[in-house]
């Protein structure tokens, strides 16, 4: 996306220190010198570690055409040099200036989990219809909002931004600049406990999407007690809830439900997912489109990479969902392959930023597996790391059976020598467990 440089003076309220002769047209904005390309602006951003500020030169050299500085210093070769009191916030600015310019029907998508997922689904349905732009991957904080904001067609219909966060203001702060005329929220639950000290801190976190939200759009959430106490929104709400479906198939990689008496399908397992895709058809509606456009869109969903992700390793059946974990997403998935799979085993590892109830957290997960699994023959748990174990623990006090690692390449090992071909395997752990490693040693890469 391009920009004048009349633009981003007005957008950021930059100071502009230098304009060189004849600099005129439009430019895009980089904040990265390793991907910068000649005629570029660069806009520096700062954190703990880094100072992207100590990079104008080398921008310059590389054939930026001008940059954004703090102070009264620049490039003596800068054509154009805007100076701002703080370059996160220009670069917000500028993405909002943008976003009001275009004015694409906007989504904001948060919650504690399933919120990448989610967003997943909303854009295999809304792009049945609309010209769509999305968040890519899971970059939900405030540099991935303007990165999706910026790189978005001029074109471009609906802008589906996802949000993430680690404590309270920050998503007010992506409400704020992304002005959603929709919101989702797909859960309360207890990822970032640690960080926010209670659920009620979680939900009112979670709540500050509705900050700029258009008070003539809706939020659409989970029907949850603490999202409705917390919601101030004063336009229209949708709650949604999986206790409004009724499930009339399930099978591996298929679901086939009905949701106020329309069927839909997808091709994923698990009652959360299809409690997940309730969010998208009921943004599919508000947006004006028709039943046989939502239900395409639905079906043509597929799982992104490390959720549910299926493959065949040396005889073993493996689904890897490692990309993140929390009690209420891994209680979830686990019943889900527990009630699909035969000859199963299932690997668990830690779940991280529970904070100092961590170790409660995952004995909660083993007393809910010793109940799932009461009527349940064949199930074979394997668990990694320290915090992983408190979870192997119960269920051995309860006489299941269980072995503990301490390391993947150990899981990986054990898989190899005490299971027998043709076994489903099932991985689920926080992302920083690296359960790919289980994998990769499966398959001699390591």
């Amino acid at each position: 996306m391009k920009i004048t440089i009349e633009e981003i003076e007005k957008a950021s309220s930059a100071k502009i220190l230098h304009l060189a002769d004849g600099i005129d047209g439009k430019f895009e904005i980089s904040t990265d010198t390793r991907t910068i390309k000649n005629g570029d602006i660069y806009l520096p951003l700062k954190g703990a570690n880094f100072d992207g500020e100590s990079f104008c030169d080398k921008s310059i050299e590389l054939g930026a055409v001008g940059c954004f500085v703090t102070k009264d210093t620049y490039p003596k070769d800068a054509k154009v040099v805007f100076k701002v009191d703080n370059t996160l916030i220009a670069y917000l600015s500028i993405a909002r200036f943008i976003r009001r310019k275009y004015s694409p029907k906007t989504i904001a998508i948060t919650g504690s989990s399933g919120k990448t997922t989610t967003k997943e689904m909303v854009y295999s349905v809304v792009s049945e219809k609309f010209k769509t732009q999305k968040t890519f991957s899971n970059h939900n904080n405030e540099i991935g909002l303007c990165q999706t904001v910026m790189t978005m067609p001029e074109d471009t219909e609906v802008l589906i931004i996802e949000m993430g966060m680690r404590g309270l203001g920050e998503i007010e702060l992506l409400s704020k600049y992304s002005e959603p005329d929709y919101a989702i929220i797909t859960n309360v639950g207890s990822a970032h406990i640690g960080r926010l000290g209670s659920l009620d801190n979680i939900a009112k976190a979670k709540c500050e999407i509705t900050t700029a939200l258009n008070s003539n759009g809706a939020l659409i959430a989970n029907d949850s007690q603490r999202i409705r106490k917390f919601a101030d929104y004063d336009g229209e709400k949708i709650y949604y809830s999986i206790k409004d479906v009724k499930v009339l198939e399930k099978s591996p990689s298929h679901s086939l439900f009905e949701y106020r008496g329309l069927q839909y399908e997808l091709n994923v397992e698990g009652d959360y997912n299809i409690e997940n895709s309730l969010a998208a058809i009921e943004l599919g509606y508000k947006l004006g489109m028709n039943y046989e456009q939502i239900k395409t869109g639905l079906a043509s969903y597929k799982p992104i990479e490390k959720r549910w992700e299926s493959q065949k390793i040396k005889g073993f059946n493996i689904i890897n969902d490692s990309y993140n974990a929390n009690p209420e997403s891994m209680k979830a998935s686990v019943s889900t392959f527990l009630e699909l799979y035969k000859d199963r085993a299932v690997v668990l590892g830690d779940m991280g930023e529970l904070g100092e109830n961590e170790v409660q957290f995952h004995q909660e997960v083993g007393e809910y597996l010793v109940q799932k699994i009461k009527n349940i023959k064949n199930v074979k748990f394997i668990v990694v790391g320290n915090l992983a174990a408190e979870i192997g623990k119960v269920l051995e006090n309860n006489y299941v059976s269980v072995a503990f690692c301490k390391t993947n390449q150990d899981a990986a090992l054990y898989i190899l020598d005490n299971l027998d071909v043709g076994t489903t395997i099932f991985l689920k752990a926080s992302r920083s467990m690296k359960f790919e490693e289980i994998i990769n040693n499966l398959k001699g890469e390591n």
